[in-house]
This record gives C-alpha cells, sequence and structure tokens, in this order.
C-alpha cells in the first residue's frame, strides 16, 4: 500500500512539476529548445502568409523581438516553430501550451483576459467596413437587407449589431472560416460588405487581384487594443515580452517597424497596405499599458 502511496505522490509531483513549467514559458522553453509561434495566414500586416511556411508581419517581427530576448533568459539558441491559428483555436492552443506567444491580430477584452494574459497594446484597431466600390454603400445604415461577412470566431458583426446606428436595420451574417475566406465573399458578391478590423480590411484588399474594386466606408464600429496573446499567470515572460515592447516603444524603433508594414511596400507583391499609425496607437506606445477594449470604450 505504502508503495502505492508512494508511487502515486510522485506522479502527482510530476504532474504539478509539468503544469507550473507549462506556465513558465522561460523554463517550458529552456527544456524543449524550441519556442511556437502562433501565426495568422490572413490578418493584414500584422500577421500573413508568405507560402513555404514563412510568416510575415508587424506582430510577426515583433514576436521575434520577444523571442531574441527570451533566448537570452533560457541562455540558448530557440528553434522557432510556426503555428497556423485560427480565430476559434488561438486561445485554447495559448492555453493548452501548443503555442508559446500569439504573434496575430486579438483584440484584449475583458472576457479574454480571465483565459489568457495580453503583452501591453501595440496596435489600437478600429473596425470598419470594406464594400465593393461600385456598391454604392457608405453608412450602416445601407447594410439593411443585404449579406455581411465576417470571420467565424471575431467579435466584428456583434459590435457592428450593438453599434447605435445599426438600430432596426436587419442585414444576414455569412462567415467565412478565415479572414481570407471572408474577402473572397465579398468578392465573388455573396456579401455586400465585410465588417472587420480596418488593418485586416485594407491588408486583403492590397493583395486582391483588383484593389481599386474595394474601398473602407461608414462610421468606426469601434475602437480595440490588439495585443500579443500569452498564457496565463507567467509574470516572468509577460514581463520579459513588456520590456522587449517597451523598449522598442521609448526608442521610437517601434514606428520604424510599423511603417516598414503598414506605409512601405510589404512582400510578397510589393504592395502598399497604406494605414499610417492612428493616433490612438500612438498614444499605447506613448503610454504602455495592457487594459481591455471596454477601458477604451469609456472614453
Amino acid at each position: 500500500m505504502k508503495k502505492h502511496l508512494i508511487a502515486f505522490a510522485v506522479m502527482a509531483l510530476a504532474a504539478g512539476g509539468a503544469m507550473a513549467q507549462a506556465n513558465d514559458t522561460i523554463a517550458k522553453v529552456k527544456a524543449s529548445g524550441s519556442v511556437t509561434m502562433g501565426v495568422r495566414d490572413s490578418s493584414g500586416a500584422l500577421s500573413y502568409t508568405l507560402g513555404d511556411g514563412k510568416y510575415a508581419g508587424y506582430h510577426v517581427e515583433l514576436c521575434q523581438r520577444i523571442i531574441a530576448n527570451l533566448e537570452k533568459a533560457a541562455g540558448k539558441k530557440l528553434e522557432v516553430k510556426y503555428q497556423s491559428v485560427t480565430s476559434q483555436n488561438r486561445i485554447p492552443l495559448v492555453q493548452n501550451g501548443t503555442v508559446d506567444i500569439e504573434c496575430g491580430s486579438t483584440t484584449n477584452n475583458a472576457t479574454r483576459q480571465k483565459d489568457v494574459a495580453f503583452a501591453d497594446t501595440t496596435f489600437v484597431e478600429e473596425v470598419r467596413i470594406a464594400v465593393k466600390a461600385s456598391s454604392g454603400i457608405t453608412s450602416i445604415a445601407q447594410l439593411n437587407g443585404k449579406n455581411v461577412a465576417t470571420t467565424t470566431g471575431t467579435t466584428s458583426v456583434q459590435t457592428l449589431r450593438k453599434n447605435e446606428r445599426a438600430s432596426g436595420i436587419d442585414f444576414k451574417e455569412i462567415f467565412g472560416k478565415d479572414h481570407a475566406d471572408s474577402f473572397l465573399l465579398l468578392e465573388s458578391g455573396r456579401a455586400e460588405a465585410f465588417v472587420m478590423d480596418g488593418s485586416i480590411l485594407a491588408g486583403n484588399i492590397a493583395n486582391a487581384k483588383n484593389p481599386a474594386d474595394f474601398k473602407i466606408v461608414g462610421e468606426i464600429l469601434s475602437v480595440e487594443p490588439i495585443a500579443i496573446m500569452l498564457r496565463k499567470d507567467d509574470p516572468a515572460f509577460k514581463k520579459l515580452a513588456d520590456d522587449t515592447l517597451k523598449d522598442l516603444m521609448k526608442s521610437g524603433e517601434i514606428q520604424k517597424i510599423y511603417d516598414k508594414w503598414f506605409v512601405q511596400p510589404i512582400p510578397p507583391k510589393n504592395v502598399r497596405v497604406g494605414l499610417p499609425a492612428s493616433e490612438s496607437t500612438k498614444a499605447a506606445w506613448a503610454n504602455p499599458n495592457d487594459k481591455p477594449m471596454e477601458d477604451y470604450a469609456k472614453k
């Protein structure tokens, strides 16, 4: 009996140790020799695929800067793995340890903060509407009776429905599995509008066959802080990530990194997204914080 109890105790301690390490990213990557970056295939210039398992974008580069400091903390060079995530699975994959740092287009809100942590805000998003330039649609009111596309697992259409100017507007939601799929719904005419973060809309338009066929219109539906996502209850890694970003903000280098992806031509097609940093984004750089979107709504 004692042997069984001892064996059980050893197993419990081992399980506890594994659980603790899962929430200690520095220890986890030091033990494994690798770090897994969660990336998006079509989140505009924030995070997108170049094909052949390669990814690029503003948040991808910021995560690379964080990982460079993570390697110093771990005391070794790490193999960087890329894990494509979606709006539906990104939070569970961070929680269960599959992804160590999520470098996509995730809104920091109070509900999500119960499950995951966020590094300091690096981008402040405005949710907008994309339409075909020939549609004549310029406002929320003109979406009445229309098909409106959005991406499964995102909050954009709920945001649209809650907007006071959408009162009495009846539209049908159709869902794309990812942002590229949602844009295809607009491009193919199956939807008359695509509601999403402005940067994602701008990125997909810039990479369309004929960018001039589309435009971003209408009212700003909401202002949302977008941040790099981390596991909850891992203060050492959060501090490392925040300190890395604060250094970039303080030095002004984050502006150069931002312009590289949103103002200058970007691969693979060398097109410009053409989205200069907003005053809200610059304010987040000037006063680093991880406040959820609910705090922005109070303004």
